[in-house]
């Protein structure tokens, strides 16, 4: 494995790191304003569409497509997923970049499934408009009712009718679905009840102007609203052509397993970059605090903490890299337990770092004055985002003992 920068990230992470710097971060300020401004927490800013122009000018836009090709794709750089780690790092340090260079989740997961599954209509529609930053759109598995952990659980129904197919549909956590530009959803659901288990399912487009599709409600995490939201939406008797079938009826479940992959992988190096921004941000309140006499950074506990931090923050780099590089070469299928692995480790980094940064900066951790409050709740969420880490835990455990079963006997 060789984790060397090749010359193409470098050149395009001295670009971005120059576009937050002097772009990104002077923009954290207007945002809130505008927003602020509008009385909606899911309000779109118009200093977004600055930052979108401006990164598209730099060339700095979808980052994350993992091949440039030809077609609808074939504006990005074409990254692998191990050149593209550090740059998905730095924008996991300001969170205003992720969208600004159209590589914002859930649009990036479902760009790969339509690049992946979808045919040419489905790429014109819906496909290019993602890929010119144009709208915004949400995936709709997770429901109240069951334990989507397992997603065989799911219970939502796509029915064939005719040239039509009729979706009804309970679902939450649909993130994105607040924003007035999100325009459509990836939906998965039943269409098979008397199929094996991983047969049963499919997915289908449902734009939300259909009728019968609705946002009940944006949930709040941890007390928070904001960006596109995170939705309670419901699909009552919501009729779309056949054609808007993503990939063969039952194939949902291996869609889901495909596009949950890199999806994982995106986290993990976002989560990494938060890590990154709370440990600076320690060790600059450490060297300013003073306590007992002396500075924070001279006391031992507080010493201890970032020493720990940096081991730490080193060793999921590592394990993700070598998730990526592996995905790269073997392929998704091959590098599933890697990407478990790291999106166990990569959750419990970014709530470890901050939560110790936090505890540093006292009573103003946990206020609005510093980031450590937000980026808290979006790192414990994390433990939960595709697929709660004992679901990952349980599947690295099993391959773990796959080895030793004839001692059961």
């Amino acid at each position: 494995m060789d984790f060397t920068p090749s010359p193409r990230t470098v050149e395009l992470h001295r670009s971005l790191s120059t576009f937050v710097a002097e772009v990104v971060v002077p923009a954290n300020a207007v945002y809130a304003e505008q927003v602020a401004a509008a009385g909606d927490p899911h309000f779109h800013p118009p200093v977004m569409e600055e930052l979108k122009a401006e990164a598209k000018a730099r060339g700095l836009w979808n980052l994350f497509l993992p091949d440039a090709g030809h077609g609808p794709g074939a504006g990005s750089p074409g990254l692998s997923n191990t050149e593209y780690a550090p740059l998905c790092e730095l924008m996991g340090r300001e969170p205003l970049s992720q969208e600004a260079t159209n590589c914002a989740a859930p649009d990036t997961g479902n760009m790969e499934v339509l690049l992946q599954f979808g045919t040419p209509m489905q790429r014109e529609q819906f496909l290019q408009p993602l890929l010119d930053g144009e709208i915004r759109s949400a995936f709709a598995m997770t429901e109240p009712w069951v334990a989507s952990s397992d997603a065989t659980n799911i219970t939502s129904r796509i029915e064939r009718d005719g040239d039509h197919y009729v979706v009804n549909a309970h679902k939450w956590w649909t993130s994105g679905a607040a924003s007035s530009r999100c325009k459509f959803a990836i939906v998965m659901g039943v269409s098979d009840p008397d199929a094996d288990r991983h047969r049963r399912h499919s997915m289908v487009i449902v734009p939300f102007e259909t009728p019968g599709a609705r946002v009940v409600r944006s949930l709040p995490v941890f007390g928070h609203r904001g960006g596109g939201g995170h939705c309670e939406t419901l699909f009552e008797n919501v009729r779309v052509p056949k054609e808007y079938l993503l990939g063969e009826e039952g194939g949902g479940f291996a869609i889901a397993q495909a596009r949950l992959g890199p999806g994982r992988i995106h986290h993990c190096m976002r989560a990494i970059g938060m890590a990154e921004k709370a440990l600076a941000l320690m060790c600059a309140r450490a060297q300013t605090r003073v306590a007992f006499g002396k500075p924070l950074a001279d006391q031992g506990m507080v010493q201890a903490a970032i020493a720990e931090s940096r081991l730490e923050i080193e060793q999921a780099r590592l394990l993700t890299m070598k998730a990526a590089w592996l995905i790269d070469t073997v392929g998704k299928k091959s590098a599933q337990i890697e990407i478990s692995a790291i999106k166990v480790v990569a959750a419990r980094l970014a709530t470890t770092v901050i939560d110790r940064t936090i505890q540093v900066f006292g009573a103003a951790g946990v206020s609005d004055d510093w980031p450590l409050a937000d980026m808290y709740t979006h790192a414990r969420t994390l433990h939960f985002v595709d697929g709660p880490d004992e679901v990952h835990l349980q599947q690295i455990a099993r391959r773990e003992l796959r080895g030793y079963e004839d001692f059961r006997a």
